[in-house]
């Protein structure tokens, strides 16, 4: 079978272990698809597909069972897709311009969670105007609170929301809910003094749960958006890890820049005689210093940032490789 793999996995469309069939894998930026758009994935699986659709652990879809040759008329059906959820793409007709940073995923988020501290969606499609097209291999994910749901930690950038809990003194009774609840389900970081609620903000975590769970409404949360951008976890074969915290107290455009610049960060660095080569090998190749260089290049973080100074990994290590 004569078919250009580069092209045809450039274009979304995977090389599967049935060699004269293929799999189209659709993005959907922050998990969220309408009805109408459900149902053109669902026409493709039925005219083009075997009718089988794959829900992925990144929130897209994989439509199993394309022949080849059918690939140019699933690459015009898709189109309504990639105008309806936003997509950036070259041409009309030609399907996906590439398929290397990986669907951006993310929990429900405060859409509908109480403890969600933004709308998730939203920003995963803020990332993906921003970012995509591109062939480096990026993992990007989303979570409303420090619950994590969505296991971002897992992820080349994972995203955490945050609030910056404010007090009204007017309204606080001193019953001690922000108090009690901060110790059995968080960090401890609300203390009593003199029977008044205090907030170590170096201690805060962000989670809200104060907000949460005062009855008279006196801790409530600040207007701005904040975020804990953890960065280079991964799975895979040599180190699996979690991501480790780079930034606290970050704001959306900060985040955005940081991935931008780690783009040519990966574009300088990468091993090119590999088929693909995870961001989170370089960083341990280039060292930590290096990679923090270029990625806070021209960022201007709010003023309640912290960045951290210096980061050390752990994981999982196999006997003989370093």
């Amino acid at each position: 079978m004569d078919i250009n793999r580069k092209k045809v996995t450039k274009n979304a469309f995977r090389v599967t272990k049935i060699r004269d069939k293929t799999a189209l894998r659709v993005r959907v930026p922050g998990g969220e698809i309408s009805g109408d758009l459900m149902s053109v994935v669902v026409n493709i699986a039925n005219t083009y597909g075997n009718g089988q659709i794959h829900m992925t652990t990144r929130q897209g879809f994989e439509i199993l069972g394309i022949n080849w040759e059918d690939m140019d008329k699933v690459n015009k059906m898709l189109q309504p897709l990639l105008d309806g959820l936003e997509i950036n793409y070259d041409k009309k007709g030609d399907g996906y311009p590439a398929a290397g940073t990986r669907n951006i995923a993310a929990c429900v988020g405060n859409k509908v969670c109480p403890k969600g501290q933004y709308n998730t969606t939203e920003f995963a499609r803020k990332i993906e105007k921003a970012v995509f097209p591109n062939d480096f291999h990026f993992k990007v994910a989303l979570t409303g609170c420090p619950n994590d749901c969505q296991k971002v930690r897992m992820h080349d950038f994972g995203i955490i929301g945050m609030t910056k809990p404010v007090l009204d003194d007017t309204k606080c009774v001193s019953c001690g809910m922000c108090v009690r609840k901060c110790q059995k389900l968080s960090t401890g970081a609300i203390k009593a003094e003199n029977y008044r609620p205090v907030r170590d903000h170096d201690r805060c975590i962000g989670c809200g749960e104060c907000v949460l769970n005062c009855p008279t409404g006196a801790w409530t949360r600040d207007e701005k958006k904040y975020f804990r951008l953890a960065v280079m976890g991964r799975t895979g074969k040599k180190n699996p890890r979690l991501a480790e915290d780079f930034v606290l107290w970050c704001n959306e455009e900060s985040i955005i820049k940081i991935i931008l610049n780690t783009y040519e960060y990966v574009d300088k660095y990468i091993d090119r005689s590999l088929p693909k080569e995870h961001i989170g090998y370089i960083v341990d190749r280039t060292g930590f210093m290096e990679f923090k260089k270029w990625v806070l290049k021209d960022v201007v973080f709010p003023d309640i940032a912290v960045v951290k100074q210096m980061i050390n990994w752990s994981g999982i290590k196999y006997p003989g490789i370093e």
